[in-house]
């Protein structure tokens, strides 16, 4: 691989990384004057726990723009990549966004779960894996009704849907943001096991 590609992937990753930093939960639940996301529900910044403040509108703002900035990286990486390479530049800097998403230097490395971001990174570098992931995550929420579930099954069938209509190279990738999935959902998944997770639409008492 020529020295010029290796910087320019090297670079993918930084740039990714700090776009994906960007905590567009913190920032709009303070804009809107509802204070600090991190001290409300889970802590957490993304839109799951913005919708957790009672804006609906917050939490898809959230979503869109957790999903878009990762997607944005991937899409800049591809765009720019020099011939041959665009789809690992893609999955690189799509990736370095998930990674800013989930520990973002400016919040000491406490951001969130990246279940938006990494959907967007998927659906930019392998679209047909990405809408595969899309109806698992719809199909287990309606059947199930547990949010934490359905994206984790997304997630951990992505390489697999990956396997069969994309790239071995995606395949790695997804694998890597489906174990990292896991990892930052370690609590739901205990939850899950003991029957206490909160389920779409359960009015807490």
């Amino acid at each position: 691989m020529p020295v010029s590609v290796i910087i320019f992937l090297s670079l993918c990753g930084i740039c990714g990384y700090f776009l994906g930093s960007i905590p567009f939960g913190l920032l709009f639940t303070r804009m809107a004057g509802l204070g600090d996301i991190r001290k409300i529900g889970s802590g957490n910044i993304g839109a799951t726990n913005v919708l957790r403040t009672g804006r609906k509108d917050l939490a898809l703002l959230t979503l869109i723009c957790d999903s878009g900035k990762a997607a944005l990286a991937a899409a800049a990486g591809m765009y720019l990549a020099p011939e041959g390479y665009s789809h690992l530049a893609g999955l690189l800097a799509g990736t370095a966004g998930v990674l800013g998403h989930n520990f973002p230097l400016w919040l000491k490395f406490k951001g969130g779960k990246g279940v938006a971001s990494t959907l967007g990174v998927i659906l930019v570098t392998a679209p047909f894996t990405g809408l595969l992931c899309c109806i698992t995550w719809l199909v287990m929420a309606f059947t199930f009704r547990y949010s934490s579930l359905a994206a984790l099954t997304a997630m951990v069938l992505a390489p697999v849907y990956a396997f069969f209509f994309s790239s071995l190279t995606a395949v790695g990738f997804f694998l890597f943001l489906a174990l990292l999935s896991l990892l930052r959902h370690r609590a739901n998944i205990d939850r899950l096991l003991k029957g206490t997770e909160s389920k779409i639409g359960a009015k807490k008492s």
